[in-house]
């Protein structure tokens, strides 16, 4: 049997495919508070945190074009759900959701859209290993 390479993954980015890619920047950087990490050109990509990484890809450009149905979602975990959904209200975010919980998973979240209809999740854990 072939043995995967040894050695820590030291990056992963998930792939975003957007019309306007100026658009997409601006609000991972300005919304949402990602800082851009490498500046590709046609793709940049975003530190989340950690080393996991959102990229923003021009379609004209990427290996995959963009789509109106997006069947991917972005979900960040943070300390304070309830204080990212103010902002989230007070900012007026595209198809913002309620607050809602999820017993069965352990979290309390919400989800919005992003300029071009990814949906992002936000949530807390509602108990310890969840």
């Amino acid at each position: 049997m072939t043995e995967r390479p040894g050695g820590d993954v030291t990056l992963t980015i998930t792939f975003f495919y957007y019309r306007d890619l100026a658009a997409a920047q601006a609000f991972y950087e300005e919304v949402m508070g990602f800082r851009l990490a490498i500046d590709q050109g046609w793709a940049k990509i975003m530190a989340i945190g950690g080393t996991a990484h959102v990229g923003l890809v021009d379609e004209a450009k990427g290996m995959h074009k963009a789509e109106p149905v997006k069947p991917v979602q972005l979900c960040i975990r943070v300390p304070d759900v309830d204080a990212w959904y103010a902002y989230a209200k007070a900012r007026g975010l595209a198809n913002l959701s309620q607050l809602f919980v999820n017993d069965e998973i352990g979290i309390r979240a919400f989800v919005f859209d992003d300029p071009e209809g990814y949906q992002i999740e936000v949530q807390s854990a509602t108990r310890a290993g969840a």
